[in-house]
């Protein structure tokens, strides 16, 4: 390792494992530069970090060199891994980015390995694996549902379960499917596309499509799951904040032998209008929503088996760029308070 007043340059031995962690044309380093305002640099398999604070060269000299170490030790290592692991290290520099390897990496596919992110997800993935039923609540973006589906697919590649079932409510903000243009398929599947997109990222439109027409993995509206009990399954329950109470239990008592649940949800996103003063029922009040998910929280808390993870904004998994234009629009409407209340 070289080093300046400013610049520090590590050498890697390997070109090969160098040119995976730089990526083409260096892409891999472009966001890293971006979030940490350095200059990084590379000559063959030299990178030079260049950045005035020297805590700031370290965090970027041990964040590539663990990188390199996981390339080394055979993983993966794409643009966003590094992302992340300059996030985590940055919240706790002495942080060991193997782990998000060894402990949580999730193979659903021959070429395809779904990692954590964070901390908060290695913990969800453990409560995926150990419990029969889990609730994730939290933001879009924390990757409740996406860890879920990788899962269900890891389980089903380890023969654990026979088949995977993801469903969520197709009614949302007041729509009535009757009202939409198309036969049934064409009406619901607009509300179960992100799903498709999960399972499409992972196992390929060809693969899916066939797992599909074999009935091993299906994608239906909650409706379609009435009266059905689904053994050696692994259930999925998307946007479960839009469910009823009625349609949560319902959902809930599908569970037969060998099966396993995951219902993820954000509660401050229920398209379900509030109860209304003439049709109150015992032990609510006026103005109180009668989402399912909410319901599912306070009765089964404590319930041997079922187990609860809570994702926070400080979670959400995205881009730099969509950080700074959310950072952005707060401070927007921040000023903008403070405009109207002087």
């Amino acid at each position: 390792m070289h080093s300046s007043s400013i610049a520090e340059t590590l050498a890697f031995d390997d070109p090969d494992l160098a040119a995976r962690l730089f990526g083409p044309l260096n892409a891999h380093l472009d966001p890293v530069a971006d979030i940490s305002g350095a200059q990084l640099s590379t000559r063959g398999t030299e990178l030079t970090v260049a950045h005035p604070r020297p805590e700031t060269r370290e965090l970027l000299l041990n964040l590539f060199t663990q990188c390199y170490g996981v390339l080394r030790a055979g993983h993966s290592m794409r643009g966003e891994d590094l992302l992340q692991g300059y996030e985590l290290l940055r919240r706790d520099p002495l942080a060991d980015l193997g782990d998000m390897v060894r402990e949580a990496g999730v193979v659903v596919a021959p070429r395809k390995t779904i990692l954590a992110r964070n901390s908060s997800q290695r913990i969800y993935m453990d409560l995926l694996r150990r419990h029969e039923m889990v609730f994730a609540v939290g933001p879009a973006g924390t990757g409740k549902t996406y860890l879920a589906v990788a899962m269900a697919l890891s389980m089903l590649a380890a023969r654990r379960v026979r088949r995977i079932v993801l469903t969520r409510p197709a009614v949302e903000a007041g729509e009535k499917l009757g009202f939409l243009p198309g036969d049934m398929e064409e009406k619901v599947n607009p509300y179960l596309r992100p799903l498709y997109d999960a399972l499409g990222d992972m196992l390929g439109a060809a693969n899916l499509a066939s797992r599909q027409e074999s009935g091993v993995i299906e994608v239906a509206p909650l409706a379609f799951m009435r009266g059905r009990t689904l053994n050696d399954a692994f259930l999925i329950l998307d946007e479960a904040q839009n469910t009823t109470r009625e349609q949560m239990k319902m959902f809930l008592t599908r569970l037969g032998f060998g099966s396993r649940a995951v219902i993820t949800g954000d509660i401050t996103q229920i398209d379900l209008p509030p109860v209304q003063r003439d049709r109150l029922r015992e032990g609510e009040q006026e103005g109180e929503t009668r989402s399912g998910l909410i319901h599912a929280l306070r009765v089964l808390k404590g319930v041997r088996g079922v187990a609860f993870h809570h994702f926070h904004n400080a979670d959400v998994v995205r881009h730099p760029l969509v950080g700074r234009v959310v950072e952005a629009y707060d401070a927007y409407d921040k000023e903008q308070k403070n405009v109207s209340a002087g």
